[in-house]
């Protein structure tokens, strides 16, 4: 897993699925808030006039020199859960995105956010 100390740098690189095909830009990552490490990644998508931001795990991800590549097929990540390029997750949203992917969700200890925007 790719450590939590380079998100940073991680935007604007290009994301990739595991075959190598362009999903989109990297536009930012949300940690677990139980362990703070890095969970989902934004994508900026569609065309320069009708963009949206699309949700991946980041689970298996793998950072090479300008690029990020997921574990999920773009086909599967272009149908993911999204919001719009200035808009916020709303907490109620989360569930549908590890839901999308077949992954367990389970709300922090207090009922708290599971991610958060790093």
């Amino acid at each position: 897993m790719i450590r939590s100390a380079d998100i940073r740098e991680w935007r604007n690189h290009e994301v990739v699925d595991p075959k190598g095909r362009k999903i989109g830009m990297l536009e930012a990552v949300y940690v677990d808030t139980a362990t703070d490490e890095p969970a989902v990644a934004t994508i900026r998508t569609g065309l320069p006039t009708r963009q949206r931001l699309v949700f991946v795990p980041l689970d298996e991800a793998v950072l090479g020199p300008g690029y990020v590549r997921v574990s999920h097929a773009k086909g599967e990540v272009r149908k993911a859960p999204s919001i719009g390029t200035d808009d916020v997750l709303p907490a109620e949203q989360e569930e549908t995105i590890f839901r999308h992917y077949g992954l367990q969700y389970k709300r922090g200890i207090g009922g708290e956010r599971k991610l958060a925007r790093r």
